[in-house]
């Protein structure tokens, strides 16, 4: 008996295993418009399987970008602590557009409109709130661009996620060339005209989160 309970308990993991790879494969390739009848296609089990293991979508989401999202924290609380303002708000940009370009389904959950897991809107709120304070820092420098908010910067993630492709390689290539443009027009400069009112797109998950 006891045999037989561990045999099952391993198909049962074996099985969860297999749905979250699937879920990671398909999420990073083509975002999160995959529906959990293809992850359970791709992963050799059928849609019963899945829903006994993530009863819903948001739970198969959570998953599998469990290690996405403490990467993301980790970017982002790294170069918050720098002592050089400019130097942690480039490094941000630069590994979250990286990210963004090998995970597209990360960052479309990461920015979602709408509802989304208690734990993915605390993540967002306190990640948010670290670069608005980075933002400060490197405004009182002189190296950040005084009409620069932070939704700016989920601007670009937003506009990042249109860097799609086969081709991963490729993708990490347009990324950094991407990076460094959009931080090129974040730099401070006598130069710069100033900018149109700014599209408040990180403003409900600050809210959500109170």
């Amino acid at each position: 008996m006891t045999d037989d309970l561990s045999h099952l308990r391993a198909d049962a993991q074996e099985n969860r295993d297999r749905l979250l790879q699937a879920a990671r494969d398909l999420f990073g390739a083509r975002g999160l418009d995959v529906t959990m009848r293809e992850v359970a296609r791709h992963a050799g089990v059928g849609p019963a399987t899945l829903y006994r293991r993530f009863p819903t979508r948001q739970d198969l989401v959570d998953a599998a970008f469990e290690d996405e999202l403490e990467l993301c924290r980790a970017i982002v609380l790294e170069g918050a602590a720098h002592p050089d303002p400019w130097h942690g708000l480039r490094t941000v940009v630069e590994r979250t557009v990286e990210l963004n370009a090998r995970n597209q389904g990360f960052v479309d959950a990461l920015v979602a409109a709408g509802q989304v897991s208690d734990r993915l809107t605390r993540h967002r709120a306190e990640l948010l709130h670290a670069m608005a304070a980075l933002a400060v820092r490197a405004k009182s420098a002189g190296q950040l661009r005084s009409d620069f908010v932070v939704d700016d910067l989920l601007l670009v993630l937003l506009a990042a996620r249109g860097l799609r492709g086969e081709d991963a390689g490729e993708r990490l290539v347009a990324a950094r060339r991407f990076a460094a443009l959009a931080l090129d027009s974040f730099r401070a400069s006598a130069t710069h005209e100033h900018l149109p009112e700014p599209a408040r797109v990180a403003g409900a998950a600050l809210r959500a989160a109170v």
